[in-house]
């Protein structure tokens, strides 16, 4: 039987509507379900059960009315602290941070509560979004539920956590280098970084996404049309579309799809990662798409670009911070802006350039194939308390070889589990479609979960 906490969005709406499980009802047991787990695995910042009640109330009273504001009402969501909710102080996830409310909900804040989702909680990053870890200065350190002495990648930590642990069907994170696929890869949920601009956010740079981090691929399908749509804020905002977010099904035949086993750069991959991810490929080849071996699309000359362009960013953000708030910041992470003090700004417009560099490159595989499966990431886990795969700063993105070129090319790219590895830690697939094709991502992920039954062995709560 499925515990009430494992409903999809679809199940749950189906029962708000005939009403066999209100809201209320619903938002009760998931209370009890967090508390078994959020001392393990600290997922969460600004939980507020108390008012999540008060939300569940209001939706169960307007669907016992037959007037249910949207596509997601009663629906529990967490959003990544990175994303502001009016009256609620956005700590960047560092302790350096001066802790003022938002004045306005960010974008996607504001579509969650126009369709009456209950936003119930933030959930955990690491200091400015900036480390693949749970690790933070301002936030107690979040784990993976699967092994709770490893980590749950980043930067949206307490996003996958939260997904992998149960805590209703849907959290948003945020992704500029990997930051959603990572940590879904890590801890075996789906991840879902959309074309550039799919979903709007503010603030809104180069590279920077949003997305839905899901147990099931319907679920993150279901929740793009309420995120997709446009806001003034975001000036890459995409206009208005009529896609049907659920029409997943498709016939792979003829499909021609890469396999890109090796980065160009960064971490070796653990050799229980290729083996997963060939086995994911065989998979698509079964189903009769043309499954060819591709090239790396990143080079060490554009990823030491993009390490030089975000520490002269980053150290421009905090050099008016003073000094004794620049110490409060994690020291991994200070101790790597502060290699972009002594940047100039030729150098800095160097690194930038790469990004441009990385997206000719993904533009000029992607005439040759309609997608591509790689590895999410290149190793199985790392221990919970390290800031990093390789807990280095002068190697800070050695393991965002495969991710980090689709946030530069603007492309979809989703993660899905495709196994596990011999010490029990999920192992992920990483679908990558061209320019626009966000439909094609989901519809071969799809296709992959149903093919292969999904996850349905989750990590139970601890006992209480």
């Amino acid at each position: 039987m499925t515990e009430t906490t494992d409903l999809s969005i679809r199940q749950l709406l189906e029962k708000f509507s005939a009403r066999s499980l209100s809201p209320s009802e619903y938002w009760l047991a998931l209370e009890t379900h967090i508390a078994a787990w959020e001392p393990t695995i600290a997922a969460l910042y600004a939980y507020d059960p108390e008012d999540a009640r008060k939300q569940a109330e209001a939706s169960t009273e307007r669907w016992a009315k037959g007037a249910p504001l949207g596509p997601l009402d009663g629906i529990p969501v967490t959003l990544k602290e990175l994303i502001a909710t009016k009256g609620q102080p956005v700590p960047l996830g560092t302790a350096a941070v001066e802790l003022v409310p938002a004045v306005e909900d960010a974008p996607i804040a504001a579509r969650m509560r126009e369709d009456g989702a209950v936003i119930f909680a933030k959930t955990t990053c690491p200091d400015y979004g900036m480390l693949s870890s749970g690790l933070s200065s301002f936030h107690k350190l979040s784990r993976n539920p699967w092994d709770p002495s490893q980590n749950p990648g980043g930067s949206s930590a307490g996003a996958s956590a939260a997904a992998a642990a149960g805590y209703g069907p849907l959290h948003i994170g945020t992704d500029i280098g990997g930051s959603v696929r990572l940590p879904a890869g890590w801890t075996g949920i789906f991840g879902f970084k959309p074309s550039h601009g799919r979903i709007p956010v503010d603030p809104y740079y180069v590279g920077r996404c949003a997305g839905p981090m899901t147990r099931t691929v319907e679920d993150a399908a279901f929740s793009m049309a309420t995120l997709s749509r446009p806001d003034w804020r975001d000036g890459t905002s995409l206009p208005p579309d009529d896609i049907d977010w659920m029409d997943l099904d498709i016939d792979v035949r003829g499909l021609k799809i890469g396999l890109m086993l090796d980065a160009g750069c960064g971490l070796p991959v653990d050799d229980e990662v290729r083996d997963a991810v060939i086995a994911a490929a065989k998979r698509f080849e079964e189903a009769g798409a043309i499954v060819i071996d591709v090239a790396p699309v990143l080079t060490r000359q554009m990823l030491d670009g993009l390490d030089v362009f975000w520490r002269a960013r980053f150290w421009g953000d905090i050099v008016n911070l003073s000094e004794e708030r620049r110490e409060m910041i994690l020291p991994y992470i200070h101790i790597w802006a502060k290699g972009g003090a002594d940047i100039s700004g030729v150098d800095a417009v160097r690194g930038f350039n790469q990004t441009i560099e990385m997206r000719k490159s993904c533009g000029k595989l992607f005439t040759e194939v309609d997608a591509v499966l790689s590895p999410t990431n290149p190793i199985v886990s790392y221990p919970a308390e390290w800031a990093s795969p390789t807990n280095d700063p002068a190697l800070p993105f050695e393991h965002i070889g495969f991710t980090v070129p689709w946030n530069m090319s603007e492309q979809p790219a989703s993660s899905i589990n495709c196994g596990f590895s011999r010490s029990g830690m999920p192992i992920g697939l990483q679908i990558v479609g061209p320019r626009f094709g966000d439909m094609l991502v989901l519809k071969l992920s799809k296709a992959y979960e149903t093919w292969t039954g999904g996850v349905t062995n989750w990590p139970k709560a601890p006992a209480v």
